[in-house]
């Protein structure tokens, strides 16, 4: 029989590019979701929910950012053959809804939302096939001012989030400029001639921050060799065309006025480019009436975002502190979320043209560059105090003063193990409990309670050499009345949610 049962016995695997997310990360990312959806509140966005599933043909081309069109999606049929497809982002479903739903909902319509999205692409270090997003789009307006509003968004979001201001930028575009730029190199923007080389122009000045302008001349030129000898095939651009375009890339200056300048000399007469121009003006304009200056928004031609997707302004929330790579090469943290225009994608369901514009934060990026910056110390959730059970055989009694501790809100569990003092000690500290709750039938006898401090007690013990004397002096233990149990209790929390630095010790996982 047991040779059966273990032939028999499932593998315990994860299929690749997901993974199981433990209490401190679940925690961390609710608070993430928490300060972004207060923002978007603030900003007067509404909260919207859609399926995870969503017809297959309604989420259009997929990946957007890329050139396998009806590829990286994860999909499967229902019972009347039709394909569904789990979303690979929020803002098709977004598109699919608007237009369901276009002649009842207010417009424009602001809306916001936050959950996971799915891609089935190639997994690898900090690369996963699921993943969480947070969007906020306003729908069916083409004035600028929702444009310039989402630059003030995501700025406003990342320093509620506790970024300062040196930590971060929110660098601003405008796809009109781009495409006046591909026509002055011969480069038709829509033509499905010029699309593989197009495609390879726009994926060339994406990379500039990773390869820098010699790299970026290259890849717009004959091609590039990088550091592992892998080849990428180049835009096969001549000498005036990728000089053009460098120029370009190097057009922001110390203002945004500044650049405005340079940009307008650079398009010269081209209607397109000028129109491109005047709309980052316009959006200029509304950040200083608002507050927002050039510590927090720039205008930098370097932004591409989205390569078939955004139709003007285009945006990039970037953290400008440096990190380590996985070879220990110094590099910038770089993106964390973006966003644009893009007016054709509810075109596809209703026939014209809705204006559309928002912004998505990708909250992995966020929660990582959160830690590097000492958040997740700072934020770490205090574990359950935990009553212990001196008595197995009189739960009940235990039991009761749990309650006590949970109608006062206060995040308690009694042991329900079958295990000693020891054990239930090792089980307390385990879980990052502040403190624990110890009422023996000596104190029981007497209506008094034992608390241990276990965050104090931790401290004390490492300053205290001699057995003898951490006996004497009973580390953070101290003795209350039964009536006295909740306030003290209250104390004991309050003291390391004032203090979040105390809950640090060496000895100790934090749950």
């Amino acid at each position: 029989m047991a040779r059966k049962l273990k032939a028999n016995r499932l593998g315990a695997r994860l299929p690749k590019g997901l993974r199981d997310l433990e209490a401190d990360e679940i925690r961390s990312v609710r608070r993430i979701l928490d300060i972004i959806s207060e923002v978007y509140e603030r900003y007067g966005f509404e909260p919207l929910e859609t399926p995870a599933l969503e017809f297959t043909d309604a989420l259009g081309k997929f990946l957007p950012d890329s050139d396998r069109p009806n590829e990286g999606v994860f999909s499967l049929q229902d019972e009347n053959k039709q394909w569904m497809s789990l979303r690979y982002d929020m803002t098709a479903p977004l598109a699919r809804h608007v237009a369901e739903n276009y002649q009842r909902i207010i417009k424009p319509f602001r809306r916001y939302t936050s959950g996971p999205v799915w891609r089935n692409e190639k997994p690898g270090p900090g690369r996963f096939r699921q993943f969480i997003q947070c969007d906020a789009d306003t729908v069916g307006t083409t004035s600028i001012a929702a444009d310039a509003e989402i630059c003030m968004l995501a700025a406003d979001t990342m320093e509620r989030l506790g970024f300062n201001p040196e930590d971060y930028i929110i660098r601003v575009n405008n796809r009109k400029i781009l495409d006046s730029l591909l026509m002055n190199i011969g480069i038709d923007p829509e033509s499905d001639e010029h699309s593989d080389q197009r495609l390879i122009v726009l994926r060339a000045l994406d990379k500039l921050d990773r390869v820098g302008v010699e790299g970026v001349s290259l890849l717009l030129g004959q091609g590039r060799k990088d550091d592992s000898g892998d080849y990428t095939e180049g835009a096969g651009l001549d000498t005036t065309a990728i000089n053009t375009i460098i120029n370009f890339l190097q057009g922001k200056q110390d203002t945004r006025s500044a650049t405005l300048n340079v940009l307008r000399n650079l398009i010269g007469t081209d209607r397109l480019g000028r129109e491109g121009v005047e709309e980052l003006r316009e959006i200029d304009e509304l950040l200083q009436a608002a507050g927002f200056n050039e510590d927090r928004v720039v205008i930098d031609p370097s932004v591409v975002r989205g390569l078939e997707y955004y139709t003007g302004p285009v945006l990039e929330a970037e953290l400008t502190f440096d990190v380590k790579n996985e070879q220990g090469q110094t590099l910038r943290f770089g993106s964390v979320g973006g966003g644009g225009r893009y007016d054709d994608l509810v075109a596809r369901f209703t026939g014209q043209k809705i204006p559309s514009t928002g912004f998505s934060f990708g909250v992995s990026r966020l929660q990582t560059a959160l830690l590097m910056r000492g958040y997740h110390n700072e934020h770490c959730t205090l574990g359950p105090v935990i009553v212990l059970v001196m008595n197995h055989g009189e739960l009940s009694r235990y039991q009761q003063i749990v309650q006590q501790l949970r109608a006062a809100g206060i995040r308690s569990e009694m042991y329900i193990g079958t295990s000693g003092m020891k054990a239930q000690m090792k089980y307390a500290d385990k879980r990052g409990a502040p403190c624990v709750i110890i009422q023996g039938d000596i104190e029981r006898a007497t209506g008094k309670i034992q608390i241990k401090d276990l965050i104090e007690g931790a401290r004390m013990a490492e300053e205290v050499t001699e057995f003898k004397d951490w006996r004497e002096l009973r580390p953070a233990q101290f003795s209350i009345s039964e009536n006295e149990l909740v306030a003290a209790v209250k104390n004991v929390i309050a003291r390391y949610e004032a203090n979040p630095s105390l809950r640090s010790r060496s000895n100790r996982d934090v749950g």
